[in-house]
């Protein structure tokens, strides 16, 4: 069975420390058992490793967060990236093509499709592993897992579960009669009464079934072609384009914890402090939580059922109970995410400004951990000063090598090739300044730090460290 893990989303009902590159499953607020930090993420993946499942675990995901899946997860991890985020019926397909040209997965391979956040127990993961024998014993189209409800939720699709007489009991599995999206309250008691499950968004097929489904819709069934196509293929879930239209599914039931800490309010739950970051918080502010990113105090008197939230990005203060609204109110503000994690570290957009007609100046504190590189790059459009603030590294200027320490200040002209690799950890002051300021202008020669020096060698360039 192989494992595809679906990690996208813009997060917005967790602003500010949310946003398009950061979404929900990165934010490090969950306890850890090394007494550490976790993020959703991460959590998830320590629960498939410890249920031996890492080993078959392909991540879909955007170009965005590839970098940020990558510090978190370590670089061996296997990324299936999409072009651009299109719901999961594009990227559920992307991934199946990828899995049957690029690895050779076989046509009868089981394939099991799951967010990248859920917060289960580990029970949840013998459901997982019980997925591939239902597809086989019931010869269903698909296999899901439902989550016995614990209130008449609006929020979630529900999957009403076919009465049978004399249905098997020693089966893990029921059949699926029908599918109900999201109910009004009255509507959700009553499925509640007709052991209707929450949809958790877990499907498995086996990868023929998909293959044999593209190409009817005329889909290419390679990934390589159907990568050239991906703009045009529609926005819609998987749901609705393949669940819902299947001729014969299964579900197996989940009776245990499962949660989508989607909003402030229900992540806030699951956090073992009510204090992160540096503040203060009264003794008389019961239910309320603190969690500030800056290197300022943040003081909370006197307020009961709050949450608090300061990034570099911006400052939420919110009644918990309406804390979701936050994602109506942030829907069209176009900004420029201010912090983001990298495989190499982190940056913090410090200051953004127009000094006049066509001429842009960002700077940036930029935190690269030792061992860690920035990949072999030029820019088209800016040049770029570096202020070494701390830490040691070898810098590399237009295929030459030196080691760089505190106080030293390097230029960056508009074209020229650079990078960097930390010995210690770096902490960097990046000014930019150029006609258009944009993440997307970089060219990249080398990611490796190994491979670029190698072919400084075979050049006969680098100078002497």
């Amino acid at each position: 069975m192989k494992l595809v893990l679906l990690s996208g989303g813009s997060g917005k009902r967790l602003w500010p420390l949310s946003n398009d590159v950061r979404s929900k499953q990165f934010l490090k607020m969950l306890h850890a058992p090394n007494g550490e930090r976790e993020s959703m993420v991460q959590r998830i993946w320590r629960q498939l490793d410890a249920n031996q499942l890492t080993d078959d675990v392909f991540i879909s995901t955007t170009n965005s967060q590839g970098d940020l899946i990558q510090s978190q997860l370590g670089t061996n991890v296997r990324m299936i990236i999409e072009a651009e985020s299109r719901d999961t019926f594009p990227s559920i397909a992307l991934a199946a093509t990828y899995l049957y040209s690029k690895i050779g997965a076989e046509l009868s391979e089981v394939i099991t499709v799951m967010p990248v956040d859920p917060y289960v127990e580990e029970a949840f993961f013998t459901k997982i592993k019980q997925l591939e024998d239902a597809i086989n014993q019931s010869g269903s189209d698909l296999a899901l897992i439902g989550v016995t409800p614990t209130y008449p939720s609006t929020k979630y699709g529900y999957i009403i579960p076919l009465k049978e007489e004399g249905q098997k009991q020693s089966h893990t599995y029921q059949k699926v009669h029908s599918f109900k999206e999201k109910p009004s309250v009255e509507q959700a008691q009553k499925l509640l009464e007709h052991n209707a499950l929450w949809n958790c968004g877990v499907f498995a097929f086996r990868l023929g079934y998909l293959i044999d489904l593209l190409e009817e819709k005329g889909l290419p069934s390679h990934y390589d072609k159907l990568t050239e196509q991906y703009g045009n293929l529609p926005k819609i879930s998987f749901d609705y384009e393949v669940v819902e239209k299947a001729g014969h599914v299964v579900v197996i039931p989940y009776e245990r914890d499962w949660k989508d800490l989607g909003t402030w309010n229900t992540l806030t739950e699951e956090m073992d402090v009510n204090l992160i970051g540096r503040g203060f918080l009264g003794e008389d502010c019961a239910n309320t939580h603190v969690i500030n990113e800056l290197d300022l105090p943040v003081a909370v008197i006197g307020v009961s059922d709050m949450v608090i939230a300061v990034s570099p990005d911006g400052i939420l203060v919110s009644d918990k109970a309406k804390s979701h609204l936050v994602k109506n109110l942030m829907k069209d503000m176009d900004q420029r995410p201010m912090y983001e994690e990298r495989r190499w570290g982190w940056y913090h957009v410090l200051n953004f400004q127009k000094m006049y007609e066509k001429e842009e100046v960002l700077t940036k504190k930029l935190h690269i951990h030792a061992g860690k590189n920035l990949s072999y790059q030029y820019h088209r459009k800016r040049s770029e000063v570096w202020v070494i603030v701390a830490g040691e590294g070898e810098f590399v200027l237009n295929d030459r090598l030196s080691l760089v320490g505190p106080g030293d200040v390097l230029q960056i002209p508009v074209g020229a090739k650079h990078g960097i690799k930390a010995i210690k950890d770096i902490e960097i002051i990046e000014v930019q300044m150029g006609s258009e300021l944009q993440e997307e202008d970089i060219i990249r020669l080398f990611m490796s730090w190994d491979e670029m020096k190698a072919f400084l060698n075979r050049n006969d360039k680098g100078g002497s460290l």
